[in-house]
C-alpha cells in the first residue's frame, strides 16, 4: 500500500518567537507585582511595630493592660460632647490610693524615728506653800511667774531643767483640791518652823497622801523649811523609809537626818517673804568703791552675841565706818522704806556682819552674797538638835567652798576691819567678783543637784 506523501506546512519563525516573548513578559510582570506587595506588607508591618513601640514606651499615659476605649455619649449633657470612659479607672484609682497610703506610713515612721532620737521629757509639778518655794523657783531654777505682781493670789510658771519640765503654783488661792494636776510627780514646799505652820503642812501632806492612795500621784518630794533647832520629828511618819509615801526630803539647816540618799540639805536662801528681789550683778556693783566698810541692820536681842557685836563697834569707834541700824523687836514684814534701806546698805558695804540668831544660818548671808558684800559669819553652833559635825555649822555652804570671813568671837572684828582699811580697790573688786561668781555657781550647783536627784528617784535616770 502506497502512503500518501507528507504535506509540509510553512510556519513563520517570527510567530513562534513572538508567543514565547509574551509568555516571558507576563511572568516578569507577575514577579514585580508580588515583590511590590511584599514590600508594602513589610513596610506596613514595620510602621505598625514602630507605632506600637512608641505607644508603649513614649506615650504619657501608661496603659497597664490591653483595653479599648468606648465612646459613650451622654444624652443628658449634649453640650459637653463625648467623653472617654475607662473600664479600669476604679482599679487605677485604688492603686493611687495605695501609693498615697504607703507614703503616709513612711512619713509616720520617719516622724517616730525622729521622736525616739529626741531626749524624753518628764513632768514635775511644784506646789509652793512656803516662802522658800520662791527662792527655789526664782533664784535656783531661775523661773518666772505670771502674774509678776508679788501680791497675786494665784501665780504660776513653767521652766525646763535637765530632762524635766517643771510647773510651779503658789499663792493664797492655791488650795487643796483646786490645783490642776497634769503629772503624777509632785514636789511640796512646806514650812515647819512653828506649830501653826506644821499643822497647815500636815493638812497638805494628808491631802497628797489621799491622792497617792487613789493612784493619782505616785512620786512625792518635800522641800521643808525645818525647825531652826533641827527638831522635825513630826514629818518622819510620812517619809517612805518610815512606811510613808514621801520619796525625797530636801531639808533646811544642818539636820542629822541628811544622808544624800533620801534626805538632802537645802539652803535657806533670801527672805522672799519680805519680797527680797533677784539681784542681777552689773559693772558698777562689781568695780565701784563702796562708802562703808561693813553694815549691820537687824534686831538686837538682850544678852545675845548681836548685843556684844554692837558693843564692840561702839567701843572701837567703828560706828562711823560701818552702817548700822539696830532695833529691839523683830518685824516679820518690811516696809518699802526699810526694805530699800537694807538693800542699799548691802550694796554700799564691802562686808556684811552676820551674827547668829536662833540658828547660825540666816537670810542675811545669802542676801549679802547677792549684792557682792562679803559675809562675816559668826561660826558657832546654836543650841538644839542640829548636827555637830566637822563642817557644822553651815555645812552646806562650807562644803561648797563659800568665800566668807568666819570668826568665833566678835572680838576678832577690829583686826578684820583694820585689814580692810589697807586693802586696795583692785583687791576689793577682785574679791567681790569672786564672791558673785561663787554665789552664781552655788545656785547652779543646787539647781543641778535638785534636778538630778528627782530624775534618778522619780524616773530612774542616772
Amino acid at each position: 500500500m502506497i502512503q500518501p506523501p507528507l504535506t509540509l506546512h510553512r510556519v513563520p519563525v517570527l510567530s513562534i518567537f513572538t508567543g514565547a516573548g509574551w509568555a516571558l513578559n507576563s511572568s516578569l510582570r507577575m514577579r514585580l507585582i508580588r515583590r511590590k506587595i511584599a514590600v508594602v506588607v513589610v513596610l506596613a508591618y514595620v510602621f505598625f511595630s514602630l507605632y506600637a513601640a512608641y505607644s508603649v514606651f513614649f506615650s504619657r499615659k501608661v496603659i497597664s493592660r490591653v483595653h479599648r476605649v468606648v465612646k459613650k455619649g451622654s444624652a443628658d449633657n449634649s453640650k459637653a460632647g463625648e467623653e472617654e470612659w475607662n473600664p479600669w479607672e476604679e482599679d487605677e484609682h485604688a492603686d493611687s490610693i495605695t501609693v498615697l497610703q504607703k507614703r503616709r506610713e513612711a512619713y509616720r515612721s520617719y516622724q517616730e524615728r525622729i521622736a525616739k532620737s529626741r531626749p524624753k521629757r518628764y513632768k514635775v509639778q511644784i506646789l509652793g506653800k512656803a516662802a522658800i518655794g520662791l527662792y527655789l523657783w526664782e533664784h535656783i531654777l531661775e523661773g518666772s511667774l505670771n502674774p509678776t505682781d508679788k501680791t497675786g493670789q494665784w501665780r504660776e510658771g513653767e521652766i525646763q531643767s535637765g530632762k524635766i519640765n517643771f510647773s510651779f503654783y503658789t499663792g493664797p488661792a492655791v488650795v487643796q483640791g483646786h490645783v490642776p494636776l497634769d503629772t503624777d510627780s509632785v514636789v511640796l514646799v512646806l514650812n515647819g518652823r512653828e506649830q501653826q505652820k506644821i499643822s497647815y503642812s500636815i493638812q497638805w501632806l494628808q491631802h497628797v497622801q489621799a491622792l497617792v492612795q487613789a493612784h493619782t500621784i505616785s512620786k512625792v518630794a518635800v522641800v521643808l523649811l525645818g525647825s531652826e533647832q533641827c527638831t522635825n520629828d513630826w514629818i518622819s511618819p510620812y517619809l517612805k523609809r518610815q512606811g510613808g509615801f514621801v520619796d525625797l526630803l530636801f531639808l533646811v539647816y544642818d539636820s542629822p537626818w541628811v544622808n544624800d540618799k533620801d534626805v538632802f540639805q537645802w539652803p535657806l536662801g533670801v527672805a522672799t517673804y519680805r519680797h527680797f528681789p533677784v539681784v542681777m550683778p552689773n559693772t558698777q556693783m562689781v568695780s565701784s568703791a563702796r562708802p562703808y566698810i561693813c553694815n549691820f541692820l537687824g534686831t538686837v536681842y538682850k544678852n545675845s552675841s548681836r548685843e556684844a557685836l554692837m558693843g564692840i563697834l561702839k567701843q572701837n569707834g567703828l560706828e562711823k565706818q560701818c552702817l548700822t541700824n539696830a532695833r529691839e523687836k523683830w518685824l516679820p514684814q518690811e516696809t518699802a522704806d526699810t526694805s530699800r534701806q537694807y538693800q542699799m546698805a548691802l550694796a554700799q558695804s564691802d562686808l556684811t556682819l552676820c551674827p547668829v540668831g536662833v540658828n547660825t544660818e540666816c537670810y542675811r548671808i545669802y542676801e549679802a552674797c547677792a549684792y557682792g558684800s562679803v559675809p562675816v559669819v559668826e561660826d558657832i553652833l546654836t543650841p538644839g538638835a542640829c548636827a555637830d559635825g566637822r563642817s557644822s555649822p553651815l555645812r552646806l555652804l562650807k562644803d561648797a567652798g563659800a568665800p566668807f570671813v568666819f570668826l568665833k568671837d566678835w572680838k576678832e572684828l577690829p583686826a578684820i576691819l583694820e585689814k580692810e582699811r589697807v586693802m586696795s580697790q583692785a583687791e576689793k573688786t577682785e574679791r567681790r567678783m569672786r564672791l558673785l561668781e561663787w554665789y552664781t555657781g552655788f545656785r547652779q550647783q543646787m539647781k543641778d543637784k535638785f534636778t538630778e536627784v528627782l530624775e534618778e528617784a522619780f524616773f530612774k535616770l542616772s
